[in-house]
């Protein structure tokens, strides 16, 4: 066993006595939840910790340790935990009442504040996911197009049932073809062979690694699109929050189509499609479609809900400015700017991909700029990082995902950026000794 191996195993160790209440509630929760949760991606061996309670930028578990919550609930929790913007919003919301089952001005005004903000979108529908969304937006590129087939890229997550990295025997069954992210030469190849409906991409990977695209390659997918009458679909779920426009009022590209989620509604559940006036007409029913056909009808009870429209427009209009935003970004860059330092200079192998308040640590060396770029990696070193992290009282994700909140100072990154430089200097870490 190498030290960095034998290290890890210490570390599991530590966590697992240190956590007793956890460890009961995880093999309680084993008998009324399959694997022990509701959402596979909060587990992780030997078993996750359970939160007690959670104030302003940390989180309590149930054995009494606190943590920096740099992981942001997988960017939905852009706002916090419990932001009081957002929660005045929400009382005052059921003040009026909550299933009501007809509509109401809230849900107008939540959509005015989204088209006024990004470029690609001057109409919406809501939905209750980032997934739904995406599974409008294809829904729609097929009905329009009269094509069947949709281009998606290696590595790319659009929702539990449109992953194209892991669990692709859950997707659902529209004709796929696949390329390689960043790669234009493989995009031209797959108009050259096919009659795209579609391209769905995010314009910077999210799951796989927060691998930002090249200018060339939007600019590449928007001109193969516009030339072939293909739908471009952007995935802005976890990249809008990058400025107020997202990234496509950061690149100058401009999709046809782009899909909402997250965090937009202060953490209430939410997505949404949005688009020009003339392609969202698909979901007009009183349009009157080019194509001939009758508009797509677009059901779901919970989709204009008081809660989430309330909590949108207080999102929207009271909390996330340009200025927020701008500053948010600013301290990711400078957190994602300075780990790499630290690990260039104790000659580590790990590699700090994203753009703005996401961000991916890879163990592994670079450059990356597709997902397999990253494969091969040591996953013992990335591993090591996440427990010592924990027991530092520092949450991120497993894979090295990290979103950070409105509510993380610069104080916050310094007392993280701290540990790391301590943590580079682990005699297991040693060159000779990997």
């Amino acid at each position: 066993m190498s030290p960095l191996t034998e290290r890890l195993e210490q570390a599991k160790r530590r966590y697992v006595d240190a956590h007793p209440r956890s460890a009961a509630l995880a093999t309680a929760a084993s008998e009324v939840l399959p694997g022990g949760n509701t959402r596979t991606v909060l587990h992780f061996d030997p078993f996750p910790f359970r939160v007690a309670d959670a104030t302003a930028q940390r989180l309590r578990d149930v054995d009494g340790h606190d943590y920096l919550d740099l992981l942001g609930n997988y960017t939905a929790g852009l706002l916090g935990h419990s932001p009081e913007t957002v929660k005045r919003a929400i009382v005052g919301a059921l003040d009026q009442g909550w299933t009501l089952g007809a509509t109401h001005p809230t849900e107008v005004r939540f959509a005015e504040l989204i088209a006024s903000r990004f470029p690609g979108i001057e109409q919406v529908r809501f939905t209750n996911s980032g997934t739904e969304a995406n599974l409008l937006a294809l829904a729609a590129a097929v009905h329009l197009t009269g094509r069947s087939e949709i281009l998606v890229f290696d590595g790319g997550y659009h929702g539990g049932v449109l992953s194209f990295g892991a669990h692709r025997e859950v997707n659902v069954p529209h004709q796929f073809v696949s390329a390689t992210y960043n790669d234009v030469a493989s995009v031209e190849q797959a108009f050259s062979e096919h009659q795209l409906a579609a391209v769905m991409v995010e314009p910077m990977l999210g799951s796989a690694g927060c691998i930002p695209a090249t200018a060339e390659f939007l600019s590449a997918l928007r001109r193969l699109c516009s030339e072939a009458d293909t739908a471009l679909i952007f995935d802005e779920v976890m990249t809008s929050r990058l400025s107020v426009g997202g990234l496509q009022q950061l690149t100058g590209v401009i999709p046809d189509f782009t899909t909402l989620g997250k965090y937009l509604a202060g953490g209430m559940s939410f997505g949404a499609l949005g688009g020009p006036t003339n392609t969202m007409a698909v979901y007009d029913q009183n349009a009157v479609l080019a194509n001939g056909k009758s508009p797509l009808g677009h059901a779901g009870t919970f989709n204009n809900n008081v809660l989430t429209m309330a909590a949108g427009v207080a999102t929207l209009s009271e909390v996330l400015t340009p200025e927020i935003l701008a500053a948010t970004n600013a301290r990711g860059d400078r957190l994602r700017t300075d780990l790499q330092s630290i690990f260039a200079e104790a000659d580590l192998p790990m590699t700090v991909t994203g753009q703005g308040s996401l961000m991916n640590l890879h163990p592994t060396a670079g450059p990356i700029v597709a997902p397999a770029d990253v494969a091969g990696g040591d996953e013992d070193l990335r591993e090591l990082f996440f427990f010592d992290a924990l027991e530092a009282g520092f949450y991120l994700a497993r894979r090295g995902f990290i979103a950070l909140s409105l509510e993380i100072t610069e104080s916050d990154l310094d007392e993280f950026l701290a540990f790391v430089r301590q943590w580079v200097k682990l005699p297991a870490l040693s060159p000779g000794l990997r």
